[in-house]
């Protein structure tokens, strides 16, 4: 069987690679020149979605990428999700913020062709050159010859060789759908009706349903069962533990025909535990990392430590997945991150070709790096495998909460040497953290510090790593480690602003090239929160930028001391091109929100080995009335498209924590703001 750690190996090795579909002819019939859209007989535009949708709107600029190059509306386009094929589709990872970076070049190709051919087709037909033909609305017109609309074209535009009709794609300046910002999501009312279907929803006929009893504490295994009084419980069909790597992270399952009774019988259990780690607390972890950092040997200078503590992921839809094992084939449907990769190692787990494995990609409601990991299925397949039937297995909150891959904790000592004006002219950072475990090259300090280190400004220095063994389970959140790096270098550039009497904007800008993207961003947000006015009484204000990703990004906030709330944000975002600007500022609203909630109080904690919070009861997300008022401004740089998913996150956590501090006269010390960590 093939664990857990070999899987996301490779995950992580494909996810910066992604194929150009090759170009083929359709079936009779349906005009198809590559995987990515389809056109039929009736005129029916088809697009795939190589990567899933995790809640980041993919499916939409899917459709609007189409819907421009083919000249029709974006409700006239049908998005349809890719099963795991990378021999097909190439990568199809969404992580590192590459979705719309890698497909929307592809996307437009495989559209424009289609529109190349049909045009070529109408102009065969007329006989006048293709030159003079153009697509309008699902038709291609002619000045004299009139109209001829796609169905009536595709027959004749598949039997064309599209090696043989040049490739033209519509230029910016005739965007009709691309980079409005009125552009919806196309899936919106199916969200809102009820009627999209995520991991959750899937139930195939026949489906069993599993739970497993997990481990009370960190790494502790299965020492006596009494399932008697489970198995006695109407429903309850099976009890059998899950042991080994290819099964997931190990416990009790109990299978059985509906969700309640599978819970009942779990309740049920008598299991006593040994092994583990039953006395781990974090307060004592992030003593060991403090201590672990270098002895000082800096320059002297204004220096401060920062203390981050372990978050977990925390998705609205809890972690599932629902398998079908057979002697000769599989079918898994999941809220996945990187279907491909999936398939591939279920194949090797299950000693099946690939062709014989369908991964099927659910809408995710919620992932931020989660649902890279493959546990969740692979629990599914082995409950399925054992029962001879389809089962979904499920999570509760609790399970989810006590049982992800955190974000580790980490230790930040930065020390700056600064000139008589204040302005930083050197400085040094220093971090103690824990590796990926999921992802065995983040434990290497240089891949650490290429994910996590890309202070933007003009101040030389350097960078230590110290990597610790990590006690429990890390893995990717938000950002990775740019969100800690970042955090950390912000708040630090912040206080040494403050300490000098150097106004915060203008301490950012002279550190910043003068025709840099990062600096035209920082100017836009100021403008937008109106920093040239004195802040109002009881409040403060932060700042913070953000180079990662092929973009930039800055954010302003407000806080109010009393309250100690966020008020306001004012974020200014150059992704290059925005094709989708309403998508652009909902990913940004969601890494506000985010940096509200991890700076206000979200923490994970472990006391006697066991993780402390269980739901949003104590793991205590951003609830309406902590919700901030947030600008978000697009700015255009024409640069190549940039991601976006990460990319607000880190700056919009330390703009609140130095508003906060600001605010407050409080220093910033670590995150939670004002908290103790760990």
């Amino acid at each position: 069987m093939i664990s857990r750690r070999t899987f996301l190996h490779g995950a992580g090795a494909g996810a910066l690679v992604i194929a150009i579909p090759v170009p083929a002819l359709a079936a009779t019939g349906e005009l198809a020149p590559t995987v990515l859209v389809r056109v039929d007989r009736h005129g029916r535009i088809t697009a795939t979605a190589p990567r899933p949708d995790i809640g980041q709107g993919v499916r939409t600029v899917v459709a609007l990428l189409v819907a421009e190059e083919l000249a029709v509306g974006a409700d006239d386009v049908r998005v349809e999700q890719a099963p795991g094929d990378t021999d097909r589709f190439g990568s199809q990872a969404v992580a590192n913020s590459t979705s719309t970076r890698q497909l929307h070049e592809p996307l437009r190709r495989a559209a424009a062709a289609a529109r190349c051919l049909l045009v070529t087709a109408a102009a065969l037909r007329w006989r006048v050159p293709a030159g003079e033909c153009t697509a309008v609305d699902g038709e291609v017109c002619h000045p004299r010859r009139g109209r001829l609309p796609y169905r009536a074209l595709v027959a004749d535009a598949a039997a064309i060789d599209p090696a043989d009709v040049p490739v033209t794609l519509t230029p910016p300046h005739q965007w009709r759908l691309l980079g409005r910002t009125t552009s919806g999501r196309v899936d919106t009312a199916d969200i809102v009706a009820g009627r999209a279907r995520y991991g959750l929803d899937t139930r195939p006929p026949g489906a069993l349903v599993a739970v497993v009893a997990r481990p009370p504490w960190l790494g502790a295994k299965p020492d006596t069962v009494d399932d008697r009084a489970t198995r006695a419980l109407p429903g309850v069909l099976d009890v059998f533990p899950l042991t080994s790597p290819g099964e997931g992270q190990g416990g009790i399952a109990v299978l059985a025909r509906t969700t309640h009774q599978a819970l009942r019988g779990r309740d049920a259990l008598r299991v006593t535990w040994r092994a583990g780690t039953p006395a781990a607390d974090s307060r004592q972890w992030l003593a060991d990392l403090e201590a672990a950092l270098p002895a000082q040997g800096r320059p002297s200078g204004p220096q401060r430590t920062y203390r981050l503590p372990l978050l977990a992921h925390a998705p609205m839809e809890p972690m599932n997945a629902t398998a079908d094992v057979r002697p000769n084939a599989a079918i898994v449907w999941a809220p996945t991150q990187d279907p491909g990769s999936l398939r591939t190692a279920l194949a090797q787990q299950l000693a099946l070709p690939p062709a014989s494995i369908r991964v099927e990609a659910t809408l995710a409601g919620g992932a931020f790096g989660r649902r890279i990991e493959p546990d969740a299925v692979l629990e599914a397949v082995a409950c399925s495998t054992r029962a001879g039937a389809p089962v979904s297995v499920l999570w509760t909150r609790d399970d989810d909460t006590r049982h992800d891959s955190y974000r580790p904790m980490s230790v930040h000592r930065l020390t700056a040497v600064t000139d008589d004006s204040g302005l930083p002219v050197r400085r040094s950072h220093e971090v103690v953290t824990w590796p990926l475990t999921v992802v065995p090259p983040f434990a290497d300090p240089a891949v650490i510090r290429a994910s996590g280190d890309h202070f933007p400004y003009s101040v030389p220095g350097d960078v230590t790593i110290t990597v610790q063994p990590a006690p429990l389970r890390t893995g990717f959140w938000r950002a990775v480690y740019a969100g800690q790096f970042g955090y950390a270098e912000e708040c630090f550039l912040s206080e040494l602003g403050t300490r000098a009497g150097l106004d915060q904007v203008q301490l950012r800008r002279r550190l910043l090239p003068a025709d840099s993207r990062l600096r035209r961003v920082l100017d836009h947000a100021a403008a937008r929160a109106h920093w040239s006015r004195h802040p109002a009484p009881g409040t403060g204000r932060g700042v913070a930028c953000h180079l990662d990703y092929g973009s930039a990004i800055a954010v302003v906030a407000v806080a109010d001391a009393a309250s100690r709330r966020v008020l306001r944000v004012h974020v200014a975002v150059d992704v290059g091109v925005a094709l989708h600007p309403s998508g652009v500022r909902a990913q940004v609203e969601g890494c506000v929100l985010d940096a509200v909630s991890t700076v206000l109080g979200a923490q994970v904690t472990v006391r006697s080995g066991s993780v402390v919070e269980s739901s949003f009861s104590d793991y205590t997300w951003a609830r309406i009335d902590q919700t901030p008022d947030i600008d978000v401004t697009v700015v255009s740089s024409g640069a190549d498209i940039g991601g976006l998913g990460e990319l607000a996150y880190p700056p919009a956590a330390a703009a609140i924590a130095s508003a906060l501090a600001a605010a407050t006269g409080t220093d910033v010390t670590g995150m939670p703001f004002g908290s103790d960590v760990g």
